[in-house]
């Protein structure tokens, strides 16, 4: 039997978090029971909070924890839920001690741990992964890096997994990291199982086709924010670095530097970005060919446009359009981040 400890984080956690987990966990002890024949549950499930009762969503919901942080003597697994955006940052801090409890849990007791969403923001804290992969919701990635530089944070990834510690990048890709636990723990068979009770599609392994990128413009380097401005109001053009360079008169090395600084791209790569966030704008909302696209975005080498999209998407642009134009669709960041 594994003891697995759901976190309840205090603040605006997301409830999906929650209760996802906790379902599959649920699910699985009665597939292993029903199909595979095992007595008793394989997961002792509980619900571990900082106080017996925690409150969500401006009191919309309540969840009652079965055990708190001063109950739990050791632990197999802990899982992290995500924090809501609204106030991260405020957030983070009202869970503090879960700190130091799940540092304990992994020396003394070497316990397993997985963050899901923006709940590597309190396994970064942790330290545990200074130096290993993690994932995190795409939007969340920029103040991620700002926060813990010492963490080899991965944009395309859906689940990451090192040394017993996972994570999930955003929103609902936490049942893919589920699914990843259940098969690691329970086999393949389980998982499969899970994912058609669920519906939930096994091995989706990449983020980035979710991505809508953002330039950083949250820095105090004004040079360099003219510089995203006229690249982003330019997208058809070629744009050299040197040309950037002269423009904004400053020196190409220094130029690079400062850019990369302040946008944690080089101007090279976020050049790319913008173009290609372009061309996504145009797969999704138009019936333009991809060549016509191609060509709005400034590229002329239908084979390296392909390739250039593809590295960023994770998709080709053929099966990006074919997947997302659906009528026209507006999205909009959420400004919290």
């Amino acid at each position: 039997m594994k003891h697995i400890s759901i976190l309840v984080p205090k603040g605006d956690a997301i409830l999906s978090s929650i209760v996802g987990p906790y379902k599959i966990l649920m699910a699985t002890n009665r597939f292993l029971q029903q199909v595979g024949g095992a007595t008793g549950n394989f997961f002792d499930i509980h619900l571990v909070g900082i106080d017996p009762d925690s409150s969500l969503y401006d009191g919309a919901f309540s969840i009652h924890c079965d055990s708190t942080l001063n109950t739990v003597e050791k632990t197999d697994l802990i899982i992290i839920p995500a924090l809501r955006p609204d106030n991260l940052i405020e957030d983070m801090e009202k869970n503090d001690p879960y700190i130091s409890w799940i540092v304990k849990q992994r020396i003394h007791h070497n316990a397993e741990v997985a963050s899901m969403c923006i709940g590597a923001f309190i396994l970064a804290q942790t330290g545990l992964v200074n130096g290993k992969q993690c994932a995190t919701h795409w939007a969340a990635m920029d103040l991620f890096r700002q926060l813990f530089p010492e963490v080899h944070l991965v944009s395309n990834k859906v689940v990451t997994e090192e040394d017993g510690i996972y994570t999930s990048g955003g929103a609902y890709s936490f049942l893919n990291l589920m699914l990843h636990l259940v098969e690691k723990y329970c086999g393949r068979g389980a998982a499969v199982y899970i994912s058609k009770f669920f519906e939930i599609d096994i091995d989706r392994d990449n983020q980035h086709q979710f991505a809508i990128f953002q330039g950083q413009k949250d820095h105090e380097d004004e040079a360099i924010r003219q510089a995203q401005l006229y690249i982003e109001g330019n997208i058809p053009s070629k744009i050299s670095v040197e040309a950037l360079a002269e423009k904004f008169a400053i020196s190409r090395r220094n130029f690079v530097r400062r850019f990369k600084k302040a946008t944690q791209n080089t101007p090279s790569q976020y050049i790319q970005r913008v173009k290609i966030e372009a061309a996504k704008r145009n797969l999704e909302t138009t019936q333009q060919n991809i060549n016509e696209v191609m060509f709005l975005v400034g590229y002329s080498d239908e084979k390296a446009f392909r390739t250039i999209f593809k590295k960023h998407v994770g998709l080709s642009p053929v099966a990006y359009k074919a997947k997302y134009n659906r009528g026209r669709v507006h999205f909009e960041t959420l400004s919290s981040w």
